[in-house]
């Protein structure tokens, strides 16, 4: 079933998310930044998936890719935790450094709005638009456009040959 988009931002830059400390922002912080949003989990056999977006990250950043992990604990209930254990589980099991939203829930009738967007410009296996479980990735070019999805199995160095041509366009 196709989530409606009239009440959803046009553009991703528009869409209001809290970061893991509490605070808020919108997606208007990366503009003309390349973007790979993962629905992330601390206890998922992708979690050490965390270790090749960092690496993506790290080596990216100065040319415009930003990874930003969104938490999500609707599959076998892998992400529990609280914010303070999220950010804890992150920073000394994987040293992430890239940018980590509150918890939220990326199907259903809570679905984020982010994610209600994120689905509609991507379909998933057979055009479906559900995500399958943690570990799903989109991808964002510089102008805010969804260039494509990525399965959970595919790796962060299966998606980096994708994403440098992103870097090297000019807006």
């Amino acid at each position: 079933m196709s989530v409606p988009q009239a009440n959803l931002p046009s553009s991703v830059r528009e869409f209001s998310v809290e970061r893991l400390d509490g605070s808020t922002t919108t997606l208007g912080e990366y503009s003309n930044q390349v973007m790979l949003i993962v629905n992330v989990a601390s206890h998922c056999g992708f979690t050490p998936q965390y270790t090749g977006l960092e690496a993506l990250y790290r080596k990216h950043r100065d040319k415009g890719l930003v990874v930003l992990g969104f938490p999500c604990n609707q599959f076998g209930a892998q992400e529990p935790g609280t914010p303070d254990e999220i950010a804890q589980f992150c920073s000394t099991k994987y040293d992430v450094s890239f940018p980590l939203f509150a918890k939220i829930e990326v199907n259903g009738e809570g679905a984020h709005p982010l994610y209600r967007w994120l689905k509609t410009q991507a379909k998933g296996v057979l055009g479906t638009e559900s995500i399958k479980w943690n570990f799903t990735k989109f991808l964002l070019d510089r102008r805010g456009n969804v260039v494509d999805r990525f399965a959970p199995g595919t790796t962060p160095a299966q998606i980096e040959p994708t994403i440098v041509p992103l870097l090297s366009e000019s807006l």
